[in-house]
């Protein structure tokens, strides 16, 4: 069944001895409770993932690309693309998988080269908390890491992940389809934790930034990037209802605002590394995701308002350290 497509042996094995390891030896009955409430169409998405032809990766690119290559005829390569076409819609990529280009919404490659250079992932445990599909996951250990555990509760992006994982069964990554709420308190088993596309979701973004901060080791660092707005310590925007289309927005802070945040939360050496606006060609439409996106979601006049009249999206990465 599906799990056993996680591998969770090889995950407990690779946490043994390790602050993590107690955790490990309960996912097993946490993620059956989880299964048996399951999701209506995980029938299907997981009948795509069985439906993927055997295909060896006799290439493995991770690290300036997501890319897999090998042998791959004419037919194994319509099946490949008919069964992740049963996965759709991809939202975060893109992925170049045996000659298959799955073109997602969010040009996530991008980001990752914003992002990339001010990090140093080199044998680190990793966290990726809402990890979505993986697509970062991959990327992190393309950048030398040494493992990455993923969370997230969608379970459409499980089988994504699964996909990816069906051609690469040794890599040190797992997606646990759980929400950060479901770990452990006090974990504290994580080099780095990685917090993306995450904080303006969240009702209390500074128990977020606590729950994160407790899932890593002593000196180890907090990757987090999320929606901002210009200006000083105390500006905050809190939509009246809907930003960018999005009803479960609640706090974009400025960048100084952040890091006040993140040092009432208990982290220090924090700075920003990058701030980006998104533009309609980094997040837009494709074959792979059918539904409306960032140029439907701007005022069409002007690219620099939302349909709401609020700043257009921007993003800041910043990074800080547990003490």
């Amino acid at each position: 069944m599906i799990f056993s497509r996680l591998d969770l042996d090889a995950l407990q094995q690779h946490l043994a001895g390790s602050p993590l390891q107690d955790w490990a030896a309960d996912l097993p009955a946490q993620l059956d409770a989880k299964l048996a409430v399951g999701h209506g169409d995980l029938q299907r998405w997981y009948a795509a993932v069985e439906a993927l032809p055997p295909l060896a990766a006799e290439v493995t690119e991770l690290r300036d690309e997501l890319r897999l290559d090998g042998a791959c005829d004419d037919a194994r390569r319509a099946a490949l693309k008919s069964a992740l076409q049963g996965l759709i819609p991809w939202r975060k990529g893109p992925f170049r998988l045996f000659d298959v280009h799955i073109d997602t919404e969010w040009r996530s490659d991008w980001k990752w080269q914003r992002v990339a250079p001010h990090l140093d992932l080199a044998g680190k445990r990793i966290l990726d908390v809402g990890c979505g599909n993986g697509y970062y996951m991959w990327r992190m250990l393309g950048a030398g890491a040494g493992s990455v555990i993923g969370v997230d509760p969608n379970w459409l992006f499980l089988n994504q992940f699964l996909a990816i994982k069906h051609y690469l069964p040794e890599a040190p990554a797992w997606h646990l389809p759980l929400a950060l709420e479901e770990l452990p308190a006090r974990l504290e088993g994580f080099d780095t934790v990685f917090s993306m596309g995450v904080l303006y979701h969240r009702r209390s973004p500074i128990d977020h930034l606590l729950d994160l901060k407790d899932k890593l080791l002593r000196g180890g660092e907090l990757v987090l990037e999320t929606l901002v707005v210009e200006g000083d310590a105390q500006q905050v925007l809190v939509p009246e209802d809907r930003y960018a289309m999005m009803r479960n927005v609640w706090f974009l802070p400025s960048i100084p605002a952040l890091e006040l945040w993140l040092r009432r939360a208990g982290f220090v050496d924090v700075r920003c590394v990058d701030v980006s606006t998104t533009s309609v060609e980094e997040q837009r439409s494709t074959e792979w995701m059918r539904f409306q996106s960032l140029p439907e979601f701007l005022d069409p006049a002007d690219h620099g308002r939302t349909v709401e009249g609020l700043p257009a999206p921007t993003r800041a990465v910043l990074l800080a350290r547990k003490p």
